[in-house]
């Protein structure tokens, strides 16, 4: 199945002024922000390991992975507080998924956030012929990587429930808008890639 959503980076310039530290949520954050400044010596805390991969593979050396969600990427930062000096930095989504910032706010750790891409709805809509197939059983699975993505498939579906097929989410929150659907999506046991291909095998 073709994506449900295009990733498009940002071209607004970035400020690293007074930045100690970069936390990214993505590896589409890594990306976008390796495309518009040359920066990698920060210290990088990255959500999950899929998103410390594309950090170390684009030259970044101070990578930590929280290994999880972005509860544990707070948790993590707040654990290694003393390792920077200045605020935190996240370059993200122009819809980010959570509030990073409030979140570290609460702990006492400035943090900011700043644009470096967006995710733009591809063609695909109910007489699509992926969708078609999915809801016929023609196509065996679809995976989820986010609640935004969730949503747009669920709103696809319009009332057609597929038959047994694997929907793979992410997370519950990907999940949820699709079970208010009336499909029953699997959800991965960690809110990684690695989790989602075991959950898609074991069926």
């Amino acid at each position: 199945m073709r994506p449900l959503l295009e990733v498009r980076t940002r071209n607004e310039p970035l400020c690293l002024d007074g930045v100690g530290a970069l936390a990214f949520t993505s590896p589409n954050g890594v990306a976008a922000f390796a495309r518009l400044d040359g920066e990698r010596g920060l210290p990088v805390f990255a959500v999950g390991d899929g998103t410390a991969d594309a950090a170390l593979a684009l030259g970044f050396a101070n990578v930590a992975s929280a290994a999880g969600d972005v509860h544990d990427l707070v948790a993590l930062i707040t654990a290694l507080r003393q390792d920077f000096s200045g605020r935190l930095l996240r370059p993200g989504a122009l819809e980010p998924a959570g509030d990073l910032d409030a979140a570290l706010a609460a702990r006492g750790i400035e943090a900011t956030s700043c644009v470096v891409y967006e995710t733009v709805a591809t063609a695909l809509h109910p007489d699509s012929p992926e969708v078609r197939k999915l809801v016929s059983g023609e196509l065996a699975a679809v995976m989820i990587h986010s609640p935004r993505a969730g949503r747009l498939l669920a709103g696809m579906l319009d009332g057609m429930t597929p038959v047994p097929a694997r929907i793979v989410c992410i997370s519950v929150a990907a999940a949820r808008p699709l079970a208010a659907a009336g499909c029953t999506p699997v959800i991965a046991a960690h809110p990684s890639e690695a989790a989602m291909l075991a959950a898609l095998g074991a069926r």
